[in-house]
């Protein structure tokens, strides 16, 4: 996704401007295991790279595992422990630009601090069934002390040897290069699907031109109609957009692009058929992650297209004259940040409940009178263009105001969730707090925040250690300093629930819903609580969801959607009696075929229950996600249904 400016100045070196010919991440792992792991990947691979790009893994890393047995560091394996279809950052994605991307995994002391390891903690993993001597493994370390210098002297060698080797096999590395990229062209050529279009006429087009940018960003070729197009039978309309497989990334665009499924064979269940965990997600379709239709072909299209070599900047337009005041197209998720920027401007924000000429449900209207200066320069940086309403629309729409937003952030180390979730309100502009265990034990939290955010989070680790409420069992704080342990407990709780029994709004997202189903009274269960395996199993993958858009939580949302769950989600459904009716199904798996991307065991168990619900509680309301409506910023397509939660309901 190159979502940050690290992340996008490592992907100018790698996919547009060097290309390099092999490219290692090395990184460290659990202490309890191989001293070292080496490329090449275990199994599953991600197919629909060249051959090539895998056997040269298979070349450097045995070298390198050659060099470590040279210089005598036991522990060194190779194929085993991580699998060859993993996330795709920068060592799991470069295979698919033809780059034998490579990673090494180290054991881990503490820190920097020596960590004695005792033969009998010495286990296997993926690939390596035993702590025994195997063909990929032939001289286990026997255990005992390991230290940093361990870990810094193995490094070395798996930097350099792999050096040595292409040095003395230039010419056969950089003829690869080309023979790699010239078949991955060809194969394009042949191929099924020779190309995938991406019409101009999308729920959200700004993030459609986000989602073309990041295509680009990856080095790929992108071309574009100016006038439109008809392809197999379908009208494209003007600024449609093709990217054709006949490219040497076509492994990348069919993996961003492309429907994907997950492998279900031995190589991803144990011997008792039970599924195997990939490493992290079970598909990585940006395209689906972020709402935006994508057509796939079957023939080359022929019509006249330019080729795309920088995304234009978005410049929004103000209506000249507006004396109704302005709409914003509650389907955009920029509106959120043109919201949050005119609050900041002091203008006066509406949202549309009804439908009424010119305005649809979810739509936002700027009150006249507002700033033109301000609207002007807020329309021309967000790309977000503000119309002129032909008659007034208070009949249909509601004031609302800037909220006071708190998110929960615990100690030991942090959450990645919350640190993500704090970085997608940054980029659209949500104003909020960061509640640490003080914050939330202090209580009255209605009088100073209107909506507080739990993070995707274990109920224990939220409660703290065993004892602080019923059924919490957290960490063992005997290693941390009082004043850093985390733990809000049952007075914590207990406060939160207040907090929404007095009228506030409370989010939570995935497993932190275990909070409210175990600690509130709420007429609500997770229908797959205790479920694993092949009764239900869903690690990061695209499902088919119907959105109710009457919900003000779903206001600007599709009808049809994906959501991206991963293990630890929540599925709902309501527990009968008299309070049913406090409980209203936001979002809803479909009843059959619920599988997009990825890999889905046992849909039965989810068929026709909710992925999200509002609970009613007391003046205030619960908004439960069970799914990752905002994972690692990149599920665009499932924005709203957060947003919505953190601008007031109009209603």
């Amino acid at each position: 996704m190159q979502n940050t400016v690290e992340s996008r100045y490592g992907g100018e070196i790698l996919f547009r401007e060097w290309i390099p010919q092999a490219f290692i991440d090395h990184h460290q792992m659990g202490a309890y295991t191989a001293r070292i792991y080496l490329p090449p990947y275990a199994e599953p691979i991600r197919p629909e790279g060249d051959p090539l790009v895998w056997r040269e893994m298979s070349w450097y890393g045995a070298h390198m595992a050659y060099r470590m047995e040279e210089v005598g560091f036991q522990g060194t394996v190779n194929a085993a422990i991580y699998s060859g279809w993993g996330h795709f950052g920068f060592h799991w994605i470069t295979p698919f630009h033809n780059i034998a991307g490579m990673l090494t995994e180290s054991a881990s002391a503490r820190l920097a601090t020596p960590l004695y390891v005792h033969p009998d903690q010495l286990r296997g993993s993926r690939q390596l069934p035993e702590y025994e001597a195997q063909t990929t493994f032939p001289n286990p370390w026997p255990g005992g002390w390991w230290r940093i210098r361990d870990i810094v002297e193995r490094q070395i060698v798996a930097t350099f040897s792999p050096l040595e080797i292409a040095a003395k096999n230039r010419e056969t590395v950089l003829r690869n290069a080309y023979n790699k990229s010239s078949r991955q062209i060809q194969r394009g050529m042949d191929g099924e699907v020779k190309a995938y279009v991406i019409p101009a006429g999308q729920h959200d087009p700004r993030t459609m031109t986000k989602m073309v940018d990041k295509l680009l960003l990856q080095g790929i070729t992108v071309e574009h109609s100016a006038s439109g197009f008809t392809h197999e039978g379908r009208v494209y309309g003007a600024g449609s957009y093709v990217v054709s497989l006949a490219q040497p990334k076509r492994g990348v665009i069919r993996w961003l692009l492309g429907r994907t499924h997950y492998p279900d064979n031995s190589y991803t269940r144990t011997a008792n058929g039970d599924p195997i965990r990939p490493y992290d997600m079970s598909a990585d379709v940006i395209a689906e992650f972020m709402g935006v239709r994508v057509d796939p072909v079957g023939t080359a299209v022929t019509a006249p297209l330019t080729v795309v070599t920088a995304m234009p900047g978005m410049v929004g337009t103000v209506a000249a004259e507006a004396p109704h005041g302005y709409r914003i197209d509650g389907s955009l998720n920029d509106a959120f940040k043109v919201v949050n920027e005119l609050f900041g401007a002091g203008a006066g924000v509406r949202r549309v409940t009804g439908y009424g000429v010119g305005v649809g449900r979810g739509d936002f209207v700027v009150e006249a009178g507002a700033d033109p200066g301000a609207l002007n320069e807020i329309a021309s940086a967000t790309g977000v263009h503000l119309t002129a309403l032909s008659e007034d629309a208070s009949a249909v729409s509601h004031p609302i105001t800037r909220q006071r937003i708190g998110m929960y952030q615990r100690y030991y180390g942090g959450n990645m969730d919350e640190g993500w979730t704090r970085w997608l309100l940054e980029e659209f502009g949500f104003a909020y707090t960061s509640l640490l265990d003080p914050e939330i034990l202090a209580g009255d939290l209605h009088e100073r925040w209107d909506v507080i955010i739990l993070p995707n989070d274990s109920k224990q680790m939220m409660l703290g250690p065993t004892g602080q409420a019923t059924g919490g069992r957290g960490p063992d704080p005997s290693g941390t300093p009082p004043e850093y342990r985390s733990g809000f407990g049952g007075a914590g709780a207990e406060a939160l629930e207040s907090f929404v029994r007095n009228g506030g709004t409370l989010v939570t997202f995935a497993q932190a819903g275990d909070l409210v189903l175990g600690e509130f009274d709420v007429p609500v269960r997770n229908a797959v609580a205790g479920m694993w395996g092949n009764e239900f199993w869903a690690p990061g993958s695209t499902l088919k969801v119907r959105v109710d858009t009457s919900s003000p939580f779903a206001y600007g949302m599709p009808e049809d959607a994906l959501a991206a769950y991963l293990a630890g989600g929540q599925v709902y459904e309501t527990i009968p009696g008299a309070r049913s009716d406090d409980v209203r199904r936001v979002v809803t798996y479909i009843d059959r075929d619920i599988l997009q991307s990825g890999w889905l065991l046992g849909e039965e168990a989810i068929a026709n229950k909710a992925a999200m619900v509002s609970v009613d509680h007391g003046e205030g309301t619960i908004v439960m996600i069970g799914f990752r409506a905002q994972h690692r910023a990149q599920t665009h397509g499932t924005f709203k249904l957060v947003f919505n939660a953190l601008v007031g309901r109009g209603d």
